[in-house]
């Protein structure tokens, strides 16, 4: 073996090689697997947004040719986009992969959820729902899509984020995670969410698209939609987010950066057709996505760390 071959060993230049997506998309695999090692009765949550999307392609990497060692879970607001609702259901009927959805309105009809008016959002009311379903299949793991860049309650999850017998999390009773070993121990009741793409950003989520040509619904690339400019937010006009008297109506090219429960989800003005588009939006934006888009994280800074200690996702 020449001098040159003992300085740059085949194993080194291959590591080297590797790019920032290759490193994150092995750390989620990882952990994927040590969910599927561990844990007894997992369930990955699976909404049709791009960022559950990106878990489901990990996912489809970590276990096939075999069937996921998980059934995947929705908690349905009924409050959705059309055009997300039906690509989740064509994304699983394709995967062949079992589909939970759970209805905050079955909750509501059970009285477990009570809303102050008609039109309020259902967003927060998903904890309840969500703690019931798995409560119902005895899940002791969660997977979700979650990043830490999103805001600031989801930057002290953990990737393994216990939750007590009540659901709830505690940022100040977290387990460490040193040489990232983790902890899944639970006890009847108690169960961890896990976040696989914690390490990701908004920017890596659609570099990772463009780079796997992952399908995504279309509402997250350019169309014109009806909407109305309220507190520096484009509030689509939808059937339950109907004008306000004295609002006007206006068609803009927007694409939704994030989506969620209509009643608190807004679009962005873009042209942005394709992800290397959107790739370059992001690159130079100064706003989250949630920061950019939601209407119920707008009140408080501390709005969604206070719905996190009550269960949400």
């Amino acid at each position: 073996m020449n001098a040159t071959a003992l300085a740059h060993p085949p194993e080194l230049t291959t590591l080297a090689q590797r790019s920032h997506l290759d490193w994150l998309e092995s750390e989620a695999i990882h952990i994927l697997r040590e969910v599927a090692g561990e844990c007894a009765n997992p369930v990955l949550f699976f909404s049709g947004g791009k960022d559950s999307i990106v878990l489901l392609r990990l996912a489809e990497k970590a276990f096939r040719p075999a069937r996921f060692p998980f059934p995947l879970m929705h908690i349905d607001t009924g409050h959705n986009f059309d055009e997300v609702i039906a690509f989740r259901d064509l994304r699983a009927e394709e995967l062949g992969e079992r589909l939970i959805v759970r209805s905050v309105e079955d909750s509501m009809k059970r009285g477990t959820v009570r809303l102050h008016r008609e039109d309020d959002s259902r967003n927060a009311a998903q904890s309840v729902t969500l703690l019931e379903a798995i409560e119902e299949f005895g899940f002791d793991a969660a997977i979700g899509g979650a990043r830490r860049d999103e805001e600031k309650a989801r930057a002290k999850e953990r990737m393994f984020s216990f939750r007590d017998e009540f659901g709830q999390w505690d940022p100040k009773n977290q387990r460490p995670e040193l040489w990232n070993l983790y902890n899944t121990r639970v006890h009847k009741g108690e169960h961890m969410r896990v976040f696989p793409i914690s390490n990701w950003t908004e920017l890596d989520i659609w570099q990772y698209i463009a780079r796997e040509n992952i399908a995504v619904p279309s509402i997250y690339y350019t169309h014109r939609r009806a909407v109305i400019r309220r507190n520096g937010l484009l509030v689509p006009v939808t059937r339950v987010t109907p004008p306000r008297e004295g609002e006007t109506v206006e068609e803009v090219a927007v694409r939704f950066r994030t989506v969620g429960d209509i009643t608190c989800t807004c679009p962005v003005e873009s042209n942005a057709s394709t992800p290397v588009e959107i790739i370059a939006e992001t690159a130079v934006t100064t706003i989250t996505e949630r920061g950019a888009t939601r209407m119920d994280d707008q009140t408080s800074d501390a709005s969604m760390e206070r719905r996190k200690k009550e269960g949400y996702f």
